[in-house]
């Protein structure tokens, strides 16, 4: 049997489940995921080997309808290169949503690979809204599979995984067969981080944050991670270190703890709290975070 392999890209609005959707079908954690808008900030690839097939998922971050900042335009960009490289493509959706990306649209309908739709949520919304979203795909997008999925409960992923199995190209593979995913192990210390920031602390606070891992040294039985945490304003800083620097420490240890799991190792971590003002509008500082990769 020849070999397939190809590049499977996820798109669609912040909070649709893109993220669980793509642990889900690679069977790892790679993609931040909480109940707030816009967490996944970069494109995050999902590496999956099979004797005759390699699926690189993509998950990209949820489409920003009216950017605030230079880091929003990056993360857009992100999305215009994933419509521009897939071999596969998955739009995802759920009941309630109007999808008002009418370019985004054109460009899946005249595209020369196959387009799934997933209407995601699906346990949690009544089955006319359901029923009404799959007829509006299958007008709007007629070429395109729609298929109704609860990415959480992993209903019909099954279905999903055996469609793209069905649609990939014929190639070697593009990676080593080992592989997992194309990003370090620094780039998802820093993403457990910015997660346990996200959970931990409210309003604006986590959408100025960003996290750089400054060194990470293996010893022998243990790994010695030094990460810096950047804010917009003094303020903000304040209330990330907390009491006493009670609220840092709490997040520093669910984070250490989650880095412990992910790498496989003891963990020593070390984390600073710095002021970098309008971080999101500095090229510079976007391009140190990776924003250009």
């Amino acid at each position: 049997m020849a070999h397939k392999a190809g590049f499977v890209n996820i798109i669609g609005y912040p909070n649709v489940g893109k993220s669980t959707l793509m642990n889900a079908l690679v069977g790892e954690k790679l993609s931040i995921i909480t109940s707030k808008a816009q967490t996944t900030r970069h494109r995050i690839m999902g590496i999956v080997n099979g004797e005759d097939f390699q699926i690189i998922y993509s998950d990209t971050p949820g489409i920003v309808r009216t950017p605030s900042y230079k880091m929003h335009e990056y993360m857009n960009k992100f999305i215009e290169t994933a419509l521009i490289d897939a071999d596969i493509m998955l739009l995802m959706t759920e009941p309630g949503i109007q999808f008002q990306e009418i370019e985004i649209i054109e460009k899946l309908k005249s595209a020369n690979i196959p387009v799934i739709v997933l209407i995601n949520k699906i346990d949690l919304s009544n089955q006319q809204d359901v029923v009404e979203q799959i007829k509006y795909w299958t007008e709007v997008i007629p070429k395109a599979e729609v298929i109704p999925i609860a990415a959480l409960e992993s209903f019909n992923i099954t279905k999903v995984f055996d469609l793209i199995i069905a649609g990939l190209p014929e190639s070697p593979p593009y990676y080593d067969k080992d592989e997992f995913t194309t990003r370090s192990i620094r780039f998802f210390v820093a993403e457990i981080i910015r997660e346990k920031i996200l959970l931990n602390y409210r309003k604006e606070v986590p959408y100025s944050v960003e996290v750089a891992v400054d060194s990470y040294k293996e010893e022998e039985k243990l790994v010695r991670i030094a990460a810096t945490i950047f804010v917009s304003r003094e303020s903000q800083k304040a209330i990330i270190l907390g009491h006493q620097g009670r609220s840092i420490k709490k997040t520093a240890t669910q984070a250490r703890i989650d880095i412990e799991d992910f790498i496989g190792s003891k963990v020593f971590l070390e984390t600073t709290v710095k002021v970098k003002k309008d971080w999101r509008d500095n090229e510079n500082m976007l391009k140190h975070f990776g924003y250009d990769n």
